[in-house]
């Protein structure tokens, strides 16, 4: 199926600016010999690698599927959340081994992500009724409220208990992770998977701005701060042995 000609100059967009961050990555990382810090580059980078495939296989057609809903047919781009399946996880773990987190967290963490993705693609996908779309949204963003509680207390309290500059990474990168996800839902409800208030060419041009900047914007955050990774690398055997 071929994608709509309108959308596809953001999917290109998109395409591009994921491959420019992936190749940015291996080159901020391409010295680095540390282990403990070589571990932050290898998550990071697979992150917008990932998204490229991804969006590359919009631009293609291969990750679009149509649906009909009441009578309407609509554009589901369920490459999208194929995506996301992978990618959100890998910015969790990222912010968990940066807080020091403990395993359970990260794997409440992890599985609060994939029920969130899973549940809102299956959303997507509804064709019963835009109501029982609606459900699914509204369980989704109970996983995702879910995520935030353990984010801003367990994962926070971890962080705490690193150093000055360690805690404020976290922090900012915290921050950063609750303002784009929150908008997700946001764009979901009132765009053509959910109400239908917006078009899909300002819908996939919101998508694809949030995508680049949790992905490749986070990761020049993570990235740049290398000192401060430094600082974690440093630290972890001493976590490893307290545990």
């Amino acid at each position: 199926m071929p994608t709509p000609g309108s959308e596809r100059i953001w999917l290109l967009i998109g395409t591009a600016l994921m491959a420019l961050g992936t190749l940015a990555f291996i080159a901020m990382g391409w010295n680095e010999d540390d282990p403990e810090a070589q571990e932050y580059y290898i998550i990071t980078i697979f992150i917008p690698a990932i998204a490229a495939t991804s969006y590359f296989s919009m631009v293609m057609g291969f990750g679009l599927t149509e649906i009909t809903v009441a009578g309407e047919v609509l554009d589901i781009y369920w490459a999208r959340y194929a995506d996301w399946l992978f990618t959100t996880p890998l910015l969790l773990v990222d912010l968990a081994l940066l807080a020091g987190a403990d395993r359970n967290t990260i794997a409440t963490l992890v599985g609060l992500d994939v029920g969130m993705i899973v549940t809102g693609l299956v959303g997507a996908l509804v064709t019963s009724s835009v109501t029982m779309r609606i459900a699914w949204w509204g369980i989704s963003c109970g996983f995702f409220l879910a995520l935030l509680y353990i984010l801003v207390s367990r994962l926070s309290a971890q962080a705490a208990t690193q150093s000055g500059d360690v805690a404020s990474l976290f922090s900012t990168l915290r921050n950063v992770v609750i303002l784009l996800w929150t908008a997700y839902p946001i764009v979901w409800i009132v765009g053509t998977e959910g109400l239908g208030l917006i078009g899909l060419y300002p819908e996939t041009a919101a998508f694809m701005v949030l995508d680049v900047t949790a992905k490749v914007g986070f990761g020049f955050l993570l990235l740049r701060s290398r000192n401060v990774l430094d600082q974690v690398s440093s630290s972890a055997p001493e976590t490893a042995a307290a545990d």
